[in-house]
């Protein structure tokens, strides 16, 4: 069992006193007087040194009271922000599972777009599927801006060739004719020139390419009497339009003089916008027409109508006339037999009296 501060003190007094009787006892040469007093000098000491170590264990107490409270409230502290970090490290992580999911998604689309890109490469490599890509590129433009009266795909004209797109549109201007074309071979060619000679060759192809696609869209698809007196070349790539309105006027303004306009799917949209706007307002003047027809009409039989109750007004008049006429007569109806009434039939050949008025009997 662990002594207490007290029972410490007392035994190191009593080791002191201890010390001190054997010191005196040692030293007999000095007198017993001295000896006492300083024994009780020593007594004392030990007195202030016992004194003192039972405050030095009360503070010892207190300073270690103190110590574990501290202890207590900083491991408080500690766990109450363990468990906080705790909960926020398992919300970031939640988030962090979150991300990487959408960074999953994310991945995954991206693998089914470099799928699809490898697809579309394959697809533009082909004439023919690049041909089918530009068709329906142009159908889907055409069907989302106008209505299905407003075109025909595949239509086939009186010479014999078949377009990809014709706009019906009433005279002027006519027909218009739409061809798609996508000239990428010459155009990846002039793009992928690694010198200046090959860019100028490159570039002439691509220029003859691009004309001879004007040219034969001129001269099958603009037909005098049947179409409008110009047609669409429709390039499903923006970088190809943007190409040769860049470094290409030659072609361009060739374009402009043998009437085939060169579209993209931008400004194609922009022009198809322009034609429904064109379709409404025909519709507007038909309808117009319509209506200017039908109020001519209206006015017609507001007119009969008129005609009509003017011969029944005269038939009014007519029935007020034969009225009066009929009144007049009751009344002489009236009157005659009120004369009647007062007539006094006498005895014998009395004349009777004569009313006033009434002509004497001859």
């Amino acid at each position: 069992m662990p002594l207490d501060n007290a029972t410490i003190a007392i035994l190191m007094g009593l080791g002191v006193v201890v010390l001190a009787i054997l010191w005196v006892a040692m030293s007999g040469s000095k007198s017993r007087a001295e000896q006492t007093a300083r024994l009780m000098q020593m007594a004392e000491t030990a007195q202030s040194l016992a004194n003192a170590q039972a405050a030095l264990a009360g503070r010892m107490e207190q300073a270690q009271a103190d110590t574990n409270s501290r202890l207590e409230s900083l491991s408080k502290r500690l766990g109450d922000g363990l468990t906080e970090q705790t909960e926020r490290t398992g919300q970031t992580l939640k988030v962090l599972h979150e991300r990487l999911a959408v960074i999953d998604s994310a991945q995954k689309n991206i693998t089914e777009l470099s799928t699809q890109m490898v697809g579309l490469q394959d697809i533009l490599s082909n004439k023919q599927a690049r041909g089918a890509f530009g068709e329906i590129q142009l159908n889907d433009l055409v069907t989302s801006a106008l209505p299905k009266s407003a075109y025909e795909m595949q239509a086939t004209l009186s010479n014999g060739k078949r377009a990809d797109c014709l706009l019906k549109l009433p005279n002027p201007p006519g027909s218009i004719v739409i061809d798609s074309k996508f000239p990428l071979e010459s155009y990846s060619a002039f793009k992928n020139s690694e010198t200046d000679a090959e860019k100028a060759a490159n570039g002439r192809a691509f220029s003859a390419s691009v004309l001879k696609h004007v040219k034969d869209i001129a001269e099958r698809y603009i037909i005098p009497g049947e179409t409008a007196e110009s047609a669409l070349m429709f390039l499903p790539a923006e970088a190809v339009y943007a190409e040769l309105h860049a470094n290409f006027r030659n072609v361009v303004e060739e374009s402009f003089r043998r009437r085939v306009w060169i579209v993209s799917p931008t400004t194609l949209m922009a022009t198809l916008n322009t034609v429904r706007a064109i379709l409404r307002d025909v519709h507007m003047r038909e309808q117009a027409d319509v209506i200017q027809n039908e109020v001519r009409k209206m006015l017609e039989d507001v007119g009969r109508l008129d005609d009509r109750v003017g011969k029944l007004e005269t038939h009014f008049d007519q029935a007020h006339r034969d009225i009066r006429q009929i009144r007049i007569s009751t009344d002489e109806v009236a009157r005659h037999g009120a004369k009647i009434d007062a007539l006094q039939l006498g005895d014998g050949d009395e004349t009777p009296a004569l009313l006033p008025g009434d002509k004497a009997a001859e």
